[in-house]
């Protein structure tokens, strides 16, 4: 199975001892004082080259112009490849293709298209009259819109909302047959849940690369709310490593770092050279670990404008 699953890995093949390739995303800040803090993220990691930088869509579509607003900066004021993430709740499908006519007249070439979550509040998702009722949908409708590059979202674990790991197997095929590029996986925290993934995905015929997405665990407590919201295990080992450093912040950045950057060693001795990390709008972890995996900024600077 390790040949059908090598298409997955990455979108170049591995070689021995190569640069991982790397990717970053953000959220749109809500406050002056969180815009600037993340401008001081993006250009400390702008040295280190990523292939994109992704900015995500809050639910029920509410930060649509603060995640406009931030990837029309970072397009115009650094040397990054922003990609906007655009989702089907919030807006009619003729809504979305003209905010995706705009991104793509910006020279915006690469997006994110998701299912997208009700707003808090709302109940589960149903698809709105007039709108794209699902991620597959979105992903055609923007094939039609411009060429772009168009990465979906993708489960290790199964999508809460999945009847059966192979209905969301089935529905990730959907996506891929419509036209997307790339998978990004929800974050994981054990290896063998990914590569079985992979091997699954490659049965089904899912030919794309399926990158990891990797979530530093600065809060165990707000990790745990993250992963019962999306269907994510936490290994029994994890919440030991946490026990005590609620007043320790600097032990818990260490211990934070440390567990990332062995996921990504472990993924790399399967061959694994792509990954996707969801910084949380900080900078310093993910200086941290991609110190660790072998992305440095001094090697990183003559690259930063590949896409």
């Amino acid at each position: 199975m390790m040949g059908s699953r090598q298409a997955l890995l990455a979108a170049e093949p591995v070689r021995a001892g190569a640069r991982p390739l790397v990717s970053f995303e953000f959220f749109p800040p809500k406050t002056p004082e969180m815009a600037a803090k993340l401008w001081e993220t993006v250009k400390r990691l702008e040295p280190l080259g990523p292939r994109f930088v992704s900015v995500t869509y809050g639910a029920g579509g509410t930060t649509r112009e603060r995640t406009h607003g931030t990837v029309l900066r970072i397009r115009g004021e650094t040397g990054l490849e922003p990609a906007a993430h655009l989702t089907c709740i919030g807006a009619e499908a003729a809504e979305v293709d003209e905010i995706a006519r705009r991104y793509w007249e910006a020279g915006i070439r690469h997006l994110v298209a998701l299912r997208g979550d009700a707003a808090p509040g709302e109940g589960p998702y149903r698809p709105s009259p007039g709108a794209y009722p699902h991620a597959a949908d979105l992903v055609a409708g923007l094939r039609r819109v411009a060429d772009f590059e168009l990465s979906v979202a993708a489960y290790p674990e199964t999508h809460p909302e999945a009847p059966s790991a192979a209905d969301d197997l089935d529905n990730l095929k959907r996506k891929i047959d419509a036209g997307a590029t790339r998978a990004i996986t929800q974050f994981f925290f054990d290896v063998d849940v990914y590569l079985r993934f992979l091997d699954r995905a490659a049965a089904a015929g899912i030919g794309v690369p399926i990158v990891p997405g990797i979530l530093p665990v600065t809060n165990f407590a707000q990790v745990r709310k993250f992963a019962a919201s999306c269907g994510a295990s936490l290994p029994a080992w994890m919440a030991p490593m946490f026990d005590g450093l609620d007043g320790d912040p600097d032990t818990r950045r260490l211990v934070a770092a440390s567990i990332a950057a062995e996921q990504c060693r472990l993924l790399q001795a399967a061959g694994i050279n792509e990954f996707h990390f969801y910084t949380l709008n900080r900078a310093d972890l993910i200086v941290a670990i991609c110190h660790m995996i072998g992305v440095r900024g001094s090697a990183a600077a003559a690259s930063t404008a590949r896409g």
